[in-house]
């Protein structure tokens, strides 16, 4: 996206100081400055105004700031994480292509790559990078969206009720997609009610010409619909879009008979595990929302790349199959990912190391608990990683962790899964021990 610093100055009410300079990106990080970017310092547990000149040293044009002016070209703002927001919703009315917005308890950053592999087949897509979906995210993706989008992928996430609302004022999508609605975060929300309800905020931003994509085999997310005057497409086995005929190869990856509105096609996918059907249908149900012909969502969901730490299959030196999913985890994600270790035809040991399942408040023992019951009825062996929540599973501390696995003797018909919350850090296990 394109701007002047004096556009810049007249949407966020700044005052401008410096050369006239043209904007091309923008960024909060001064680690991530690029010539002609816009440097955002933002006040949070550290003052980003305090790294400002390293920015302009590493080639800002200009930047915001809430204090007086240094060198270089500046705006001055009341507030910089508002100034944000106000440029993002400018950089937003400057496209005039569909934008999607997607949101859910699980699920979105897939749903978001697998979107963008499918719109990829009819135009340029511009989508959030790994998963940007917050108050700073969100608007620096629209920031930063290339002249030449034909479509825009954003990801919109929430911590409290009115998040997603606050974040559709900035996207206004077209689209949207509520993926589902599961016990996640349940520490801030407090209820699966609250849960939904916040996830529902998307639908209430959509133009009547719009379409809100739904998943038809959630409850909560249907209950939703009535917030929307927007056409209604559904995906699920209950849906409109739906799969059928599944089977799955070696690596997990699922094959399928697509049957919609406007036909049937096979999808081919080659992303692994079976909960990425549903993710699969929904980023579909956008492509043909957008009037992609059906033969074009089969080739680009034949061609995903999911973003890091998701349901990767590598192998250890060992020739031991390693399912790196260690992204993030609820409960409703970590029995998916167990079920996708279960469905691996290796013959030998199926071993889980799960970490901490974190803000699940007084759901949080309970929920752990039912993981390793689910992990035990399956025949997969788990072992907690520096947490006792899982009752009586063996329990790891992190930097054991490469110890325990050289010591179990495992080998090429063997396969061990690492899941966790992210503050964990269980993904630095799985850079050791892989090929």
């Amino acid at each position: 996206m394109e701007f002047t610093t004096s556009q810049i100055a007249h949407v966020t009410s700044g005052e401008l100081k410096g050369e006239e300079k043209v904007i091309q990106a923008a960024t909060q990080d001064s680690r991530k400055v690029t010539p002609e970017c816009l440097f955002i310092p933002l006040i949070s547990e550290r003052d980003g105004h305090a790294y400002i000149e390293e920015a302009l040293s590493l080639g800002a044009a200009a930047y915001l700031t809430e204090q007086e002016p240094r060198e270089g070209t500046s705006i001055r703002v009341e507030n910089t994480t508002t100034a944000l927001t106000q440029l993002g919703k400018a950089a937003r009315f400057s496209f005039h292509v569909p934008v999607v917005g997607i949101t859910g308890s699980v699920g979105k950053t897939s749903v978001k790559d697998m979107t963008s592999a499918v719109l990829s087949q009819q135009g340029d897509v511009h989508a959030s990078p790994n998963s940007y979906n917050n108050e700073i995210g969100v608007p620096l993706t629209l920031l930063n969206a290339p002249e030449k989008s034909s479509f825009l992928v954003l990801e919109m996430g929430a911590r409290k009720e009115g998040d997603i609302g606050n974040l559709s004022e900035i996207v206004y999508p077209d689209i949207g997609v509520i993926t589902t609605v599961v016990a996640s975060h349940t520490e801030v929300f407090g209820s699966l009610d609250s849960i939904s309800n916040t996830k529902g905020e998307i639908l209430e931003r959509l133009p009547t010409e719009g379409c809100a994509v739904l998943n038809a085999d959630v409850d909560e997310v249907m209950r939703q619909s009535p917030r929307s005057r927007a056409r209604k497409l559904t995906f699920g086995q209950r849906g409109e879009v739906r799969a059928s005929s599944v089977k799955f190869n070696e690596s997990l990856h699922a094959t399928f008979v697509m049957e919609t509105p406007w036909g049937r096609g096979e999808i081919k996918l080659n992303v692994a595990g079976e909960h990425m059907i549903s993710n699969a249908l929904a980023a579909a149900s956008v492509g043909l929302a957008t009037g992609l012909p059906l033969e074009a969502v089969e080739e680009g969901l034949s061609c995903v790349e999911l973003s890091p730490l998701r349901m990767e299959i590598t192998n250890s030196s060992s020739g031991v199959t390693v399912i790196n999913d260690t992204y993030n985890a609820n409960p409703t994600s970590m029995k998916a990912a167990i079920n996708s270790l279960s469905m691996l035809p290796c013959t030998g040991r199926k071993i889980a190391f799960l970490g901490l399942m974190a803000e699940l408040g007084e759901e949080s023992s309970q929920a752990h608990i039912e993981v390793e019951r689910h992990a035990e009825e399956l025949g997969v062996e788990v072992v907690a990683v520096e947490t006792e929540l899982y009752g009586t599973a063996r329990i790891a501390k992190l930097d054991n962790v490469a110890a325990e696995i050289e010591g179990m003797n495992l080998d090429k018909n063997d396969a061990i899964l690492f899941k966790a919350s992210r503050v964990v850090g269980l993904e630095t296990i799985v850079n050791d021990i892989v090929v």
